[in-house]
């Protein structure tokens, strides 16, 4: 669905606590499908690098997304690109986050919950990321078709990212979802 819609990526989530986790089967039944030029991101969460370098030699990968406490050595020891994800709250010193994954392709900001290591549904106050950032950005973080468009203003990303907002209800994705999604993002391009 999302690629028939026009994204440009789809996630595979190796997280076993997430409603949206895919097992490594079914992660290379569903990059099988996927056509050239739309990447393949797999997203783990302070996960062991044995099971990482699994689905790595399992799975079609083209960018790692790491969204727990990961540090840069751990991200960059796998030799493919990744993009690191910042949970944004009060005082958080995001240049100097970034300047710690200065080898990521990007940080996607997400909304710092306690906790909770992201896919809270919760936008985060984009007021705190508004600065120009040594990486490119990712937004995420509570986006829908409605609110995208303001995001997109407000921290001028290089990608947006959506999981919950194109959901019919947790794990479940919602083709008109996703398609007013991507339109609203078309849009702003």
């Amino acid at each position: 669905m999302a690629v028939a819609s026009g994204a440009d990526a789809i996630g595979l989530v190796f997280y076993p606590d997430s409603p949206r986790a895919v097992t490594i089967d079914d992660a290379v039944k569903i990059a099988g499908v996927v056509p050239p030029f739309v990447s393949i991101v797999a997203l783990f969460v302070d996960e062991s690098a044995s099971v990482i370098s699994a689905v790595l030699e399992s799975v079609q990968i083209d960018v790692i997304q790491f969204h727990g406490n990961e540090s840069a050595d751990f991200c960059q020891q796998f030799g493919r690109p990744f993009i690191k994800a910042i949970r944004v709250k009060a005082g958080l010193d995001l240049p100097r986050l970034c300047a710690t994954y200065a080898m990521a392709r990007g940080v996607l900001l997400d909304t710092w919950q306690e906790g909770v290591p992201g896919g809270t549904g919760k936008v985060f106050d984009w007021q705190l990321a508004s600065m120009n950032l040594p990486l490119p950005v990712v937004a995420a973080g509570g986006l829908t078709d409605s609110n995208v468009a303001t995001a997109i203003k407000a921290l001028k990303p290089s990608a947006v990212d959506v999981s919950g907002g194109v959901e019919s209800a947790p794990g479940i994705k919602d083709q008109t979802k996703i398609t007013r999604f991507v339109a609203a993002v078309r849009a702003e391009d």
